[in-house]
């Protein structure tokens, strides 16, 4: 069942005006992922890619993420658009959180901004903020958008909505 666009209101976006194929664009609000008390990464220099009925994913530079608590994944995936995705696991005192992470080591020439640069699953982690304003991760975590309070639907990702 498809669902209707719900119209933005002042100071908000819809996923349904945002472009496909996916654009990016820098970002200087300030993107904090915490994980039990663990600062991972905090940042004023990310890059934000919108896509058509998906939250804005955000992508952290490398060198402003706690690195040494990740670990390299043998997961792959591949986006038509940005190229093949590696992942990284968290362990970190006795937590392990497989795929906690994507990044592109070698995207597409259209993302090459995105080269190494980090994207949370806002799920997998105690707490994901933009300005400050806590996000809710997009369900069925298959595209790992932030959701905020600016941000309107609705959004793909959850059960029955792939045919939308």
């Amino acid at each position: 069942m498809e669902r209707k666009r719900i119209e933005p209101g002042p100071g908000q976006e819809s996923v349904w005006d945002y472009p496909r194929p996916p654009r990016w664009e820098a970002s200087e609000k300030r993107i904090c992922v915490e994980f039990h008390g663990l600062i991972l990464a905090e940042t004023n220099r990310a890059i934000r890619v919108l896509e058509t009925s998906h939250p804005p994913v955000y992508y952290l530079p490398p060198e402003e993420v706690k690195l040494e608590v990740l670990k390299s994944s043998r997961r792959r995936s591949f986006c038509e658009w940005k190229g093949q995705a590696a992942y990284y696991d968290l362990n970190w005192k006795d937590h392990f959180v497989p795929q906690i992470a994507w990044y592109y080591p070698e995207p597409n020439a259209s993302f090459q901004c995105l080269k190494n640069y980090l994207a949370f699953y806002p799920s997998k982690v105690t707490k994901c903020s933009v300005d400050r304003k806590v996000v809710k991760a997009q369900e069925g975590d298959f595209y790992g958008g932030w959701i905020t309070k600016d941000i309107v639907g609705p959004f793909k990702g959850g059960m029955g909505t792939m045919g939308w």
